[in-house]
Parts: structure tokens; sequence; C-alpha cells
């Protein structure tokens, strides 16, 4: 379903779900369900970030997603599918020599080299043990070169390739990339994640960071703030990253907004 403009695609799914938008009643595709706008007043990114996107310029959707046999526990696999799905999309679009340089940076956004090309908003409804429904909000920066916010290190494709893209071609093959990663097993799953992480190898600079409502950023490299540097050694099935610091044994466990890459 395609709307001219909204505040967020992800509000808007929430609240046809909850059956507050009765002019748009029996619009969404069951088979597909997808809304998609050329343009977000208040587009909503991790932990209270704002996601800019230039009218008509970008692709901004959100699926809902049908994993009637996922538990609580295992939300951070609906992340992980959202993020193969659109890896995978952008990858075909890019030259085949440049496609190893775009990753999934943990937990779910897509960077081309050392810049945000995607992000990902999955948002759960919850009901005791089990999960009522999931809606994954996914933008994808295709066409815009310029940007008016602060945000410190976005890239789009027409940047990368210097070509404009058909957003609504982008669109239905995310969904042709949703429906058929959405099939795949918990491990194929995560060992795709895992091969195409960002900085899986070697030691790189992070800092810590208090839990709190403030969004989280990245962290530029010449900010003087007390920085470690540390190895990814695994993502832990409810999402946290696992991370060893150079020149200690412990692993130190993190939940996403306990810690910041610095770039």
């Amino acid at each position: 379903m395609y709307i001219q403009e909204t505040d967020s695609t992800n509000s808007l799914m929430a609240r046809l779900l909850r059956g507050e938008e009765p002019e748009y009643a029996g619009c969404l595709d069951e088979d597909i369900p997808v809304l998609y706008t050329g343009y977000q007043t208040s587009g909503r990114g991790q932990t209270g970030n704002g996601w800019e996107a230039e009218r008509d310029k970008n692709l901004l959707l959100t699926y809902l997603l049908k994993q009637p046999d996922t538990t609580p526990a295992e939300q951070f696999r609906l992340n992980i599918i959202a993020a193969i799905a659109t890896h995978r999309t952008i990858a075909q679009y890019l030259p085949e020599e440049q496609r190893d340089r775009l990753t999934v940076k943990w937990p779910n956004d897509i960077y081309f080299g050392d810049r945000k090309i995607a992000g990902i908003l999955v948002e759960n409804s919850l009901s005791g043990k089990r999960i009522l429904h999931s809606i994954a909000g996914i933008g994808i920066n295709l066409n815009q070169e310029q940007w008016i916010s602060n945000a410190p290190n976005p890239v789009s494709l027409k940047q990368i390739t210097g070509n404009d893209t058909d957003i609504h071609q982008v669109m239905h093959v995310m969904m042709q990339m949703l429906h058929f990663t959405l099939k795949w097993n918990a491990a194929d799953s995560r060992a795709y994640y895992m091969q195409h992480l960002y900085r899986r190898e070697g030691y790189w600079p992070y800092v810590e960071r208090e839990v709190s409502t403030v969004p989280t950023r990245i962290v530029r490299a010449d900010e003087q703030q007390k920085t470690f540097r540390a190895q990814i050694r695994d993502i832990a099935d409810d999402g946290s990253i696992l991370l060893q610091a150079e020149g200690e044994t412990e692993i130190r466990k993190y939940h996403f907004k306990q810690i910041q890459f610095v770039i």
C-alpha cells in the first residue's frame, strides 16, 4: 500500500493493526503486508533517533513480519531476517567488486564502508509468552545526495554508483528478499549475519555509554572520550554483543545502547 506522506510508516502500520485508521481499512494486502511512502514527517530510527529522508528520493517502508512460532526470547532473529533481506537487496545494485564493502553493523544497520546506507527498526507487540505481531521499518538511501540533519555518516546508492535508482523496483526486490529470507532456518540466518558483520575481524575502538533515554549516536574518532579496543567474539541470541578487549581474557557483554562504535 502506497501512502504519499505519513508521520512514520512504522507508526502508521501500528495504528492500522490497532484498527485506528478506518480510511485505510482493507487496503493492506494480506499476501504482501507492506506499506511504503514518499515522505515521512517524523521518521524514526533506533532508540529515538530520527530518520532523515528527502521527499521521493529514498525507499521508506514497513513490512508486517509473519513468524507465528517466534517467541519473545527469539526477537532478535526478526532483526537478523530484516537485515539480511536489506543487505541482499542493496547488494544487487552495487558493482560486484564493491559488494564486499557492504556489511551489517550491529545490531541491524547496513553500512557501505564506514557510512550508513540503510537503517532498520523492528518493533514487536508482545502478549505474555508470544509475539502478537512484528513490524520492520526499513529505510534505504537511494537517490538522496545532501543531508540537512546532523546525521554523522550517511551515504546513498547514488553517491556510490553515480546513478539514479528506481524506488519502486527496489521495493519489489525488497519484498522478494523478505519473502525468501523468512523461509531460512535460524542457523542459516545467523551464519549469513555473522559472515557479513561490520568490523567482524580485528580490534576496533569502542566507547561505553550509560543506558538512558538519550538517542544513541556514532562517536567520532576525533572526540576526546575514553575508548577501548576490542574484538567482536559473538552476538548472543538475545541480540547483545560480546566483545573481548585487547589484552583481556574476559568477555564483555553489552546490550544495544550500552556501547558505541568509534568511527
